[in-house]
């Protein structure tokens, strides 16, 4: 009953997310005006606030004006609810699985406002930069925040010396900070490489098309991969140390 329960305040928190994402990256207030069509401005009904089921019952468009309401409210509630789902199963601490859902949360909404505005507010990369550190021991978790965030400031400024222009974004040194407070300089790294390994073929894909690919949602999901199965990452890394 109490995973049910998580399921269902991660499907609340997923349509919060959608307004995070479409109105944050505009400058516009995230509480007014209320829930609206966003093509015929039309007022929504509460029961046409409810997470994932308004969505299905209205067959994916405006009970108005009829036009389609993007698929990304149903996948960032979905994805938003398995986030949570699974922090919380393999989390032994409510306290820490709310830290930690809340954490991936805040990356999803980076990940996606980098994909569609090629941009990464400071009022959602700060507040989880800071709610990372609480993921482990304060101290630690502070110490590979920077180990790992200083390290990739310095490959950044390596890499832009040696292709002749600006490589990466500071976004990203943030980025790699929340990765190092999370899982550690080790895993972190592991991480990295493992976001650069998924991130090279979709790179090569969309490069032909002139697209440029934003980073950070592979650093999420590289973080995201790699806190999932620490334990087979790290006997990945114990054979490849002997």
């Amino acid at each position: 009953m109490e995973i049910v329960l998580i399921g269902i305040i991660g499907l609340c928190i997923g349509s919060f997310l959608n307004v995070v994402i479409i109105r944050v990256p505009k400058g516009q207030n995230i509480s007014l005006p209320a829930s609206h069509c966003p093509m015929c401005k039309h007022p929504l009904k509460w029961y046409h606030n409810i997470p994932l089921l308004s969505w299905i019952f209205l067959g994916g468009k405006c009970a108005f004006c009829k036009k389609k309401i993007s698929i990304q409210y149903p996948i960032v509630e979905i994805l938003t609810t398995f986030i949570f789902v699974l922090v919380t199963l393999k989390t032994d601490s409510l306290l820490k699985a709310a830290i930690i859902a809340s954490l991936f949360t805040m990356l999803l909404a980076l990940s996606l406002i980098d994909l569609k505005y090629k941009a990464v507010p400071d009022n959602i990369s700060i507040p989880a930069l800071f709610i990372s550190v609480f993921v482990q021991d304060f101290l630690i978790s502070l110490n590979d925040a920077l180990l790992l965030a200083g390290a990739f400031a310095l490959l950044r400024i390596l890499v832009s010396w040696i292709i002749k222009k600006e490589a990466m974004g500071e976004a990203d040194i943030i980025i790699a900070g929340i990765i190092g407070a999370t899982v550690g300089v080790e895993l972190g790294l592991a991480a990295i490489y493992i976001s650069a390994i998924i991130a090279l073929p979709v790179f090569l894909i969309v490069s032909k098309k002139g697209y440029e690919l934003p980073f950070i949602p592979f650093l999420a999901f590289g973080l995201f991969i790699t806190w999932t199965f620490t334990p087979q990452i790290h006997q990945v890394l114990d054979m490849i140390y002997g």
